[in-house]
């Protein structure tokens, strides 16, 4: 019986050195061409890419504390307070006290703010789309495998208990 852990004849080789590079260089290229429709209507707002991830993880996560969106965002409290003031500022993201602690903040998406939001996901999830119906029927289990692949694993709950607790106004 084959071990499925050890490599066969039928097994491309691993990737070159220079493939790697490639690799890297399309990561690079991608990354800019994936972020350059919603930073271009982000810029209009006068915001950027810290609000876009801040936009987007609240909207998922309705709701969410300030803390678990530091812990999701892996960013500082003090990298998180200005871009996240200017939300709630702008009325695109609300606060409201938690019941059981007025310190604790839930944070959720307005209606102006779930608008851009999804305006700035969608643009995103059309050039996906379209990337993965280019690149063929595999092309979904392929990207998944390897971004997983890339991922740091830290689990949530240990990257919670890291992060302090923070209070907004």
């Amino acid at each position: 019986m084959l071990d499925p852990n050890t490599s066969s004849e039928s097994d491309p080789p691993a990737p070159s050195d220079a493939q790697l590079r490639q690799a890297i260089e399309y990561l690079y290229y991608a990354y800019r061409s994936f972020t350059e429709r919603p930073d271009k209507i982000l810029d209009k707002r006068g915001l950027g890419r810290v609000h876009h991830r801040t936009l987007y993880f609240v909207g998922r996560n309705p709701g969410t504390t300030v803390n678990a969106l530091l812990s999701t965002l892996q960013v500082s409290k003090q990298a998180l307070n200005a871009p996240l003031r200017q939300l709630l500022a702008m009325q695109l993201v609300s606060a409201q006290a938690a019941p059981h602690d007025g310190r604790v903040r839930h944070l959720s998406l307005t209606r102006s703010g779930a608008k851009l939001e999804a305006q700035l996901s969608g643009t995103q999830m059309a050039q996906l789309r379209q990337a993965f119906d280019a690149a063929g029927p595999k092309a979904h289990a392929g990207w998944n495998a390897v971004m997983s692949a890339l991922l740091v694993e830290v689990p949530l709950s240990e990257a919670a208990e890291n992060v302090p607790m923070v209070e907004m106004p």
